[in-house]
């Protein structure tokens, strides 16, 4: 490839990657405004002990769908495969809205929590897809940091949009977000289009890869892990704060944006730091100490001052900030983008943590209050200093 040929392509890269940067944080919206209100809206039709089966059934769902996701992509191209799961999505997100029955409202949210994970598939791909390999961390953080400021506006929005107990409405305004997003998405669609050729998926051959390979068995683990505490975090923090304590939505919307501000503050330094200096291992080893510390903090504070709990928020959330992104950039290290089956599978990570951590949940809240759901996974959480040991940095 000639210089002037490579200076065109990194142009049209760039400018690829500002256009998903965008789409990333209008998706990132519409994702996280009913994310912390689902557990309490499910709970108006079903006993707060049902609340994780909703989880455990959407997440299985979703993990299925995941493997299989792969041949999809192959035969009919990321962009097309995209635009199918955002209609479900959207389709989803109006279902919730008119839900009226138990039975209803669970078959709609399999439909939303899953679509949710195979859209943001979709974008890992088109990211992948343009960015060069001694830039993924910082090009992975830049695009989780407009992600992440999407995710610190929506509890705010969603807090102003809720009337009493009524969350039907969050939904509306979910779906509504979507339609700019489509309309950009369908507009600059051409330079969007992939012309990569995906290697032939094979699932069982996919899962042994990944549990053969030590690096990518260690950073899978550790993916799962971060996902177990969202979990828990995001299904029984706000019933706990909200339930146990009496803190109220305006409260909690306030405090919940002021907890994700690590995710636009931390991400991008970290990343360029992984990229020039230190590696992802003592980022991520720093990350999950604080993760430990802050799930303590969770069940040992029975304090209903909305500003310690802001704090400790957003201590927790500095810890999962820095794994998040030292997660990403470590993985898309060492796979190609070519290899879309590992990259799904990878992101079967989030099912399964939310399998487990739901699963668990569930199971804690028949002997214990809600508060010793956090404690029990403070002692999961040691286990990641054994992951971190076994993968070898990328420094």
């Amino acid at each position: 490839m000639s210089k002037l040929a490579q200076i065109r392509k990194n142009l049209l890269n760039k400018r690829s990657l500002r256009i998903l940067y965008f789409l990333g944080f209008l998706l990132a919206i519409s994702t996280a405004i009913p994310t912390y209100i689902e557990s309490n809206y499910i709970k108006q039709f079903v006993n707060a002990e049902l609340v994780g089966f909703f989880f455990m059934a959407s997440n299985i769902v979703t993990f299925i769908l995941i493997l299989l996701y792969p041949r999809l992509i192959k035969r009919y191209k990321n962009y097309r495969v995209s635009q199918v799961v955002l209609a479900i999505n959207f389709l989803a997100l109006l279902f919730m809205f008119f839900a009226n029955s138990p039975w209803t409202l669970f078959v709609a949210f399999i439909f939303l929590m899953s679509s949710f994970t195979l859209i943001w598939i979709n974008m890992d791909i088109f990211v992948d897809i343009f960015t060069a390999n001694n830039a993924t961390g910082r090009t992975r953080a830049i695009y989780f940091t407009f992600m992440n400021l999407g995710w610190v506006l929506a509890p705010t929005i969603t807090s102003y949009f809720i009337n009493g107990s009524n969350y039907r409405p969050v939904y509306l305004i979910a779906a509504a977000l979507l339609i700019p997003f489509y309309i950009i998405f369908i507009e600059k669609g051409r330079g969007l289009k992939d012309h990569v050729d995906y290697e032939e998926n094979h699932i069982w051959a996919t899962i042994k890869k990944t549990f053969q390979t030590r690096n990518i068995r260690s950073i899978f683990s550790l993916a799962i892990l971060l996902h177990l505490f969202y979990s828990l975090a995001v299904v029984y923090m706000p019933l706990y704060l909200h339930e146990s304590l009496g803190l109220s939505w305006a409260q909690l919307g306030v405090a919940f944006s002021f907890m994700l501000l690590p995710f636009i503050i931390f991400e991008i330094p970290a990343g360029t730091l992984a990229d020039k200096y230190w590696g992802e291992k003592e980022i991520m080893t720093t990350g999950f100490v604080i993760l430990i510390i802050s799930l303590i903090l969770f069940f040992s504070v029975r304090s209903t001052n909305i500003f310690i709990w802001g704090l400790i928020l957003f201590f927790s959330r500095t810890g999962a900030a820095l794994v998040e992104a030292m997660r990403e950039s470590y993985f898309f290290k060492i796979v190609s983008v070519k290899n879309v089956g590992l990259i799904n599978f990878f992101r079967t990570a989030q099912p399964l943590g939310y399998l487990l951590g739901t699963g668990l949940g569930t199971l804690i809240l028949v002997f214990y209050p809600v508060q010793y759901v956090f404690v029990i996974l403070a002692v999961l959480m040691f286990s990641s200093f054994y992951f971190l040991w076994t993968m070898k940095d990328t420094k």
